[in-house]
């Protein structure tokens, strides 16, 4: 199959325009001061099933041929993917499997049982999900829609950028999280577009710096399981079609330690109103680490989903309260 390019998302936002929602760019007067530039936020935790995997699953199943389409699809997810693959197969009327973590947020759970697939679980740590996939699919004739490494899904998913820019076509920078490697490879095909290029920059929770790693030795690299609040990028090593893109595009890849991502959703909830999933606040995580690494200009961040369990939410909110509090503490008796 040919090489994927900025044409691709072009034709993955032509095909799937009418069946995704428009999600908009968000802008703080205060953010913007602390930052000294503009900072726009695109709100894809306010798209179908709460994140952005909508577009990548739509775009793949829309072009199965029907008769595929009929055996039913499958594919494996921490949750955001498999709810969008739910979506994307009932709009089409194709039976979904997807295969998830035991140990996956309820409220993805809860997601793509009211949306009708067919749920199969695995241990995260000690099992093999691919392997899972790929027997299900062989017995049952199913077609993968896999969650990131494959060219409907990194075109579809780079159609929030193609978005973004359309509307922003002064934007300098782009922050992306990096998981499995789809929506950041979609992004740098959407921004290869622009001339000269928008720079894009990944961004990984340091526990799961699978692509940092992969793109300082030049080969993918596999890491151990990794233990994150970022459910979603828990990814062990890059997937080969997003690893290749990422790899000749991406500016500079970020990582964020835990601490710095509960404090990003608490920042985008305080400054945007915007509710955000750990790993849908990575990217927004980056910009608090490293926005003086970032070219001069208006910087685009994709918050890339939504979907939290409320205690979980609050919890994590709780934790950055209790420890700005405890910082101002400290102040005053110093």
């Amino acid at each position: 199959m040919a090489l994927l390019t900025s044409h691709d998302v072009l034709a993955a936002a032509d095909r799937i325009h009418h069946l995704i929602a428009p999600t908009p760019l968000l802008s703080s007067p205060v953010v913007d001061e602390r930052f000294g530039r503009q900072v726009l936020v695109k709100a894809e935790n306010m798209q179908l099933t709460g994140s952005f995997k909508v577009r990548g699953a739509m775009n793949a199943v829309a072009q199965l041929a029907p008769a595929a389409r009929g055996r039913g699809v499958i594919g494996a997810s921490s949750g955001n993917h498999a709810q969008a693959l739910a979506l994307a197969a009932r709009r089409f009327g194709a039976p979904a499997t997807v295969v998830i973590p035991d140990d996956a947020p309820r409220a993805k759970v809860e997601g793509v049982q009211a949306l009708g697939a067919r749920i199969v679980t695995y241990d995260r740590i000690m099992g093999r999900r691919d392997e899972i996939v790929h027997r299900i699919a062989r017995e049952q004739g199913l077609s993968i829609v896999p969650s990131a490494d494959s060219h409907p899904v990194i075109a579809g998913a780079g159609t929030a950028a193609w978005e973004m820019l359309r509307e922003r076509p002064d934007l300098s920078a782009i922050l992306v999280a990096v998981g499995g490697g789809g929506l950041a490879a979609g992004t740098c095909l959407a921004a290869s577009h622009r001339s000269p290029a928008v720079r894009v920059f990944g961004v990984e929770p340091e526990a799961a710096d699978d692509t940092r790693r992969s793109m300082t030795t030049g080969r993918r690299v596999r890491i151990p399981p990794p233990v994150t609040i970022a459910d979603g990028l828990g990814h062990t090593r890059p997937g080969d079609l997003t690893f290749e893109i990422n790899q000749g595009h991406l500016a500079d890849v970020f990582t964020v330690p835990e601490e710095l991502i509960a404090e990003a959703m608490a920042f985008l909830w305080r400054h945007y109103r915007a509710a955000a999933e750990p790993s849908g606040a990575v990217a927004f995580a980056g910009l608090l680490k490293a926005a003086d690494r970032l070219p001069p200009g208006p910087v685009g961040v994709i918050l890339s989903g939504g979907n939290v369990d409320w205690p979980r939410y609050r919890t994590l909110l709780d934790s950055v309260a209790d420890r700005e509090e405890h910082t101002h503490a400290a102040a005053l008796l110093h």
